[in-house]
């Protein structure tokens, strides 16, 4: 297979990804609950908190410094944070184990009232699933960007998202446009006025 074939192969295979997502009308239902939920965080004052790893970390450290940023225009900022940061890491993993990363630094900063968001290709990351129990025990609502099948998280978090896909490339490249779409679908809730 040649160069050209191999970018054409992959940007087909990506678009048919979305467009199986697309086409499940639970999928859409599903994601504007992620956008109600958001929208209900932020209206009472309540945080994001988002974790992931690998890539899925990275998703997450893009997701919160698009609210504490800006997206596209100017705004307030909103409350969201990585949970992972590298001290606060090597400190858990060495002290209770890397399973406990996520879900110790949730139970510091989480409150009721915040929204959780998990972010995971396999739906069966340990430190994922501690984190989203944690949060559970906090009284915070909870979301899970998934791929393959869910895994263990689709049946322990108020709202699974999954991509219908099998490799974690084709799941994260659908995540980071249900990150934007969820992004823009809040900010036009809560500010209308930069969509004008």
């Amino acid at each position: 297979m040649n160069s050209a074939d191999i970018w054409r192969n992959s940007l087909v295979e990506a678009e048919q990804t979305v467009n199986k997502f697309l086409n499940d009308n639970n999928n859409i239902e599903a994601c504007v609950a992620f956008t109600n939920l958001l929208v209900e965080t932020y209206n009472q004052g309540g945080n994001a908190f988002i974790c992931g790893n690998g890539g899925s970390h990275c998703d997450a450290m893009h997701f919160a410094e698009e609210w504490t940023g800006r997206f596209r225009k100017e705004r307030k900022p909103l409350g969201a944070l990585a949970l992972g940061d590298p001290s606060h890491t090597t400190c858990v993993s060495n002290d209770y184990g890397f399973e406990f990363v996520f879900s110790r630094q949730l139970e510091g900063l989480g409150r009721n009232g915040d929204l959780f968001i998990g972010i995971s290709t396999s739906g069966n990351s340990q430190n994922v699933i501690n984190a989203i129990n944690s949060a559970k025990e906090i009284g915070m609502k909870t979301v899970a960007l998934l791929g393959k099948d869910g895994g263990k998280m689709k049946d322990l978090v108020d709202l699974p998202i999954i991509v219908p896909a099998q490799t974690s490339d084709r799941i994260q490249e659908v995540h980071i446009k249900l990150i934007h779409t969820v992004i823009e679908s809040v900010e036009r809730a809560l500010f209308p006025e930069n969509y004008q």
